[in-house]
C-alpha cells in the first residue's frame, strides 16, 4: 500500500513538473509584458526611500568618486580610460565610470588603511597612509595595462593563422564579411571576439572601412594596423584581397618569428642577473668551502 501511495506522489509531482515546464515560456512572456508595461509607472510611483539600493545609494556613489578622479587627475578623461579598457578586453564588461571610481575607492581605502598602521607603528603614519593610497589609485591601472600587453601579444600570436583562414574563405569564393563569419565559426580567443565586433558593425549598417579603422584602434598592434590599413586599400583600388590576405599572412608570420628570436636572443641575458645572485654563490661555497676549512687548520 505504501508503494503504491509513493507511487502516486511521484507521477503527480512528474505531472506538475511536466505542467510548469510546458507553461514557463507563456508565463515568462506574460510576466516581461505586465513588467514592460507598469515598468515607468512604477519607477514614477516609487518615492526616493523605496528606490532600490543600487539606483539609491551605489550609482549616485559611483559618479562621485569617478568625478573626484576626474578632478585630482585633470590628464585623465572618459574616452582614454575607455580606450585603455577596449584594448585590455574588459571594455563590454566595466564601464569607464566604474573602473575610475574603483580606483578612487581602492586609493581611499589604501589611505586609510596605511594611516591605521602608521598609527600603529608609530610617527610615519601620514607617510605610509599616502604611499599605500598612491599605491591603491595606481593598481588599477597596471592591472590594465598588464591585460592590455597580454592581450596584445595574443593578438599577434593568432593573427597569421586568422589571415590564413580568411584568405582560404576569400579564394573560395566567399566574400570578406562571409570570410569573417567563418573565421569567428572555427575560431576562439580575442581576435576572433574583435572580428566578431568588427562584423556585427558592419551588419548593423557601419562601412566596412570605419569598422575596420575602429578594429585598428581597439587592438592597437602595429600588424593589425597594417592588414586594416591593407584591406581598406584593397577596396578602395580593387585589387584582390585573396591576394592581399595571402601577403599579410605571411608577412604577420615573420613578424612573429622575428619577435620569437628576439626573445631567445634575450633570454641568457635575463638569465643572468639570477644566475650571479643564486647559483653562483652556491657553487662558491661548495667549491671553496672545503679550501677554507683546510686553510683554517693550517693556520
Amino acid at each position: 500500500m505504501l508503494l503504491i501511495l509513493l507511487a502516486v506522489l511521484f507521477l503527480a509531482g512528474a505531472a506538475y513538473l511536466f505542467g510548469e515546464a510546458a507553461t514557463a515560456p507563456a508565463r515568462d512572456r506574460q510576466v516581461s509584458v505586465k513588467r514592460a508595461a507598469t515598468y515607468g509607472k512604477f519607477r514614477a510611483a516609487l518615492g526616493e526611500r523605496d528606490q532600490p539600493f543600487r539606483d539609491r545609494v551605489l550609482e549616485p556613489a559611483v559618479d562621485r568618486l569617478s568625478k573626484l578622479v576626474l578632478r585630482v587627475h585633470p590628464k585623465t578623461s572618459v574616452d582614454g580610460v575607455r580606450n585603455r579598457l577596449l584594448a585590455a578586453g574588459l571594455g563590454r564588461t566595466v564601464s569607464p565610470t566604474a573602473f575610475l571610481a574603483a580606483k578612487a575607492a581602492v586609493g581611499i581605502g589604501g589611505l586609510l588603511v596605511g594611516l591605521i598602521f602608521g598609527a600603529v607603528a608609530g610617527g610615519i603614519g601620514l607617510l605610509l597612509g599616502v604611499a599605500l593610497g598612491g599605491v591603491g589609485f595606481l593598481a588599477p591601472d597596471f592591472v590594465v595595462g598588464a591585460r592590455a600587453r597580454k592581450r596584445r601579444e595574443l593578438l599577434r600570436a593568432q593573427l597569421p593563422d586568422a589571415l590564413d583562414l580568411l584568405a582560404v574563405s576569400v579564394e573560395a569564393g566567399l566574400g570578406f564579411d562571409g570570410a569573417i563569419s567563418k573565421l569567428t565559426d572555427h575560431m576562439d580567443g580575442p581576435l576572433t571576439e574583435e572580428f566578431g565586433l568588427t562584423l556585427n558593425e558592419i551588419r548593423i549598417g557601419e562601412s566596412r572601412q570605419d569598422a575596420l579603422k575602429k578594429l585598428s584602434a581597439r587592438c592597437d598592434t602595429p600588424e593589425i594596423s597594417g592588414f586594416t590599413r591593407a584591406i581598406i586599400q584593397a577596396d578602395q583600388l580593387g585589387i584582390s584581397l585573396g591576394r592581399i590576405l595571402r601577403v599579410q599572412a605571411t608577412d604577420t608570420r615573420l613578424r612573429r618569428q622575428a619577435a620569437a628570436e628576439e626573445k631567445a636572443m634575450k633570454a641568457p641575458i635575463k638569465m643572468l642577473f639570477p644566475t650571479v645572485l643564486f647559483i653562483f654563490p652556491a657553487m662558491f661555497l661548495v667549491i671553496l668551502g672545503p679550501a677554507f676549512l683546510n686553510l683554517s687548520k693550517v693556520f
